[in-house]
C-alpha cells in the first residue's frame, strides 16, 4: 500500500537554529531516507522551496485567477514529503514518526486512492 508522509512544520524555525543543530536534523534526514531506500519502502520524496515561492491557482466559473504564497494562513506549512510502499497504516505511521520533522512538526500520513488501471480505456 502507498502512503504519503507529508512533513508540516514551522519555516522560522530554521531562523533560530545554529549552523550545528541544522546540520544535524540534514544528517537525521539523509539517515532516515537511507533507511527506507534499504527497505524498499521509498518511493520518491523531495523537500519544497519556502512558501513564499509558491503560487495558488483557483478557477471560478470559468476564470483562472492567481495568488502568491499558500492558500491559507497557518503557522506549519507543507515542507516536502515522502511516497512510501509499505505493508500497511501501521508500519506508515511508524515512518512517519521517525520523520526528524515529527520532532518539531508534525506528519500527515494519508493513504494513496488506487485508481483502476484500465481508467483510461473508460472514456470512449
Amino acid at each position: 500500500m502507498r502512503y504519503m508522509l507529508l512533513i508540516y512544520g514551522d519555516p522560522t524555525l530554521a531562523e533560530t537554529m545554529t549552523p550545528e543543530e541544522g546540520q544535524k536534523i540534514m544528517s537525521d534526514y539523509f539517515a532516515f531516507t537511507q533507511s527506507i531506500v534499504e527497505s524498499g519502502e521509498l518511493v520518491s520524496g523531495e523537500p519544497l522551496e519556502g512558501v513564499e515561492t509558491a503560487t495558488t491557482v483557483r478557477v471560478r466559473s470559468g476564470r483562472t485567477a492567481t495568488t502568491d504564497g499558500p492558500f491559507a494562513e497557518t503557522k506549519e506549512v507543507l515542507g516536502g514529503y515522502y511516497l512510501v510502499d509499505c505493508k500497511d497504516l501501521d508500519r506508515a505511521l511508524e515512518l512517519a514518526s521517525r520523520i526528524p520533522g515529527a520532532q518539531h512538526g508534525s506528519i500527515e500520513v494519508r493513504p494513496v486512492m488506487e485508481l483502476p488501471a484500465d481508467l483510461g480505456a473508460q472514456s470512449g
